[in-house]
């Protein structure tokens, strides 16, 4: 049996493309909607039966979908799942969390089992293989993030670059003139995770408007290694005066290696986060854009239930299919200048 993928590959598109042309929810040119219906006809394509009857037979389950590595803590998935589970909830669905780091075989297994109506993907690379999976097996989705691969399918992210921007140009505005951007972490960086990439857009965008000394460092996911990474752009000399974080995951361990160094925060070294969990500082009142967990995981599930095509009075007319949050610096949160150098 002919599959979206098939007829993608005869008629020289991507399986994004098909999906468009035979639901009429993107703009199309009349020479693609040839092509694709061609292909339709000449392959005998029709819609999963499958598909149709598990859409037809709601699961109201939404399978949460987190790559997971054993032993590796990130608070802000366990956030987001709590968030995202209590969103869920007050639709009338559950949520069942798929840690695969086969991302791909994980998505196969949820959209071949029936075990869910929709699926809710964070941690989003810009090429995200999982997408192009769930457009082929034609199973509803929204990104917790965004992805270059398919900009149509449904998301809602922090806007990282306007972020980290904001962050740096307030920084500057402070009066800090040496400011150290840890971004996210290479590992992340590597993968193309969207916020990792986006993040540092936005530190190129403030360096090219500003005068001061803005120095971009990776951090690592291992805790030596950052340290090390901080002993050595921190011992620099002049020294910065301020350090604006996007990795947030080894924040205490971050705070241990600036004490070690003799540095105090914020006398001798402003630090500012951006991405913050809310309420997640230890009682610390630092200068901060936090991540808007509630109002993204509300959104998500809204976009998620209504890729399904179901419960649409929940959510015709509320969100587009894309939402990008601006971000805004902490009420109550200063950045203070740097000190005066000693006599």
């Amino acid at each position: 049996m002919a599959t979206i993928k098939d007829v993608a590959e005869r008629a020289g598109v991507a399986p994004s493309t098909v999906s468009y042309v035979l639901s009429g929810s993107r703009k199309i040119s009349d020479e693609t909607r040839r092509a694709v219906r061609a292909a339709v006809e000449e392959l005998g394509y029709h819609p999963r039966a499958s598909a149709r009857s598990l859409r037809s037979a709601r699961t109201r389950v939404l399978a949460l979908a987190v790559p997971r590595v054993p032993g590796k803590s990130r608070g802000a998935d366990g956030t987001f799942a709590i968030d995202i589970s209590d969103a869920a909830r007050a639709h009338g669905h559950d949520v069942v969390l798929i840690t695969d780091l086969d991302g791909v075989a994980g998505m196969r297994r949820v959209a071949g089992s029936g075990m869910a109506d929709a699926a809710v993907l964070m941690a989003v690379e810009e090429e995200d293989p999982r997408i192009a999976a769930l457009r082929e097996l034609e199973f509803p989705a929204a990104l917790l993030g965004r992805s270059e691969s398919d900009p149509g399918m449904p998301w809602v992210d922090l806007d990282w670059e306007a972020a980290v921007a904001l962050a740096l140009r307030e920084t500057v505005a402070a009066g800090h003139r040496r400011i150290v951007f840890l971004s996210s972490a290479d590992h992340e960086i590597d993968s193309r995770r969207g916020y990792a990439l986006h993040g540092l857009r936005g530190a190129r965008l403030a360096a090219a408007g500003t005068t001061a000394e803005l120095r971009t460092v990776p951090s690592s996911g291992e805790p030596e290694e950052l340290g090390r990474r901080l002993r050595e752009v921190l011992s620099v000399r002049p020294a910065p005066t301020a350090l604006v974080v996007q990795h947030l995951i080894l924040l205490p361990h971050l705070l241990d290696e600036i004490t070690a160094l003799g540095l105090r925060v914020p006398e001798d070294l402003a630090l500012v986060l951006v991405g913050s969990i809310p309420d997640d500082l230890g009682g610390r009142r630092l200068p901060r854009i936090e991540l808007p967990v509630a109002e993204m995981s509300a959104s998500v599930v809204r976009l998620a239930i209504g890729a399904i095509g179901a419960d649409t009075s929940d959510t015709a007319g509320e969100h587009p299919p894309r939402r990008l949050i601006s971000p805004r610096m902490a009420t109550g949160c200063v950045i203070g200048p740097p000190s005066e150098p000693s006599s």
